[in-house]
């Protein structure tokens, strides 16, 4: 084994373990693997697909409150809906992949888009909003 996969072993472990002790916090802007989970981010999203008219609105609050996050979602004049979420980012995770992939009972998801992800210190919002 080189000695450099041995000294890039040793770190991530190193890491690892500091992390556990919660030594380790990741600069603003930079993600960390093993502290990202409870770093509060935000992001904007834009719903590609047969999204309105199908309560994807109603679902997609009821899935961000679940899931303990902030923020809103309404339709736009395009078809799209768009909003923005908020919250420790494993939780935003999972709502990314639920807006992509399951949405409302009756929508057809064709595409979805996120953007202006960044790092927050607080939360903006106190709750998830449909905005009409």
């Amino acid at each position: 084994i080189p000695v450099s996969a041995l000294l890039l072993a040793g770190v991530g472990m190193l890491i690892a373990f500091l992390g556990t002790l919660g030594c380790l916090v990741p600069a603003p802007g930079l993600s960390m693997s093993m502290a990202e989970g409870d770093t509060l981010i935000s992001v904007d999203y834009e719903i590609f697909g047969k999204v309105q008219g199908v309560f994807f609105r109603k679902y997609t609050q009821a899935e961000g409150k679940k899931l303990g996050l902030v923020g809103w979602v309404q339709n736009t004049d395009q078809g799209t809906v768009q909003g923005q979420l908020q919250g420790p980012a494993s939780k935003v995770r999972h709502m990314q992949e639920w807006l992509e992939t399951k949405g409302s009972p009756k929508s057809h998801i064709d595409r979805a888009s996120f953007h202006n992800e960044k790092v927050i210190v607080k939360l903006d919002y106190t709750d998830f909003q449909i905005v009409k």
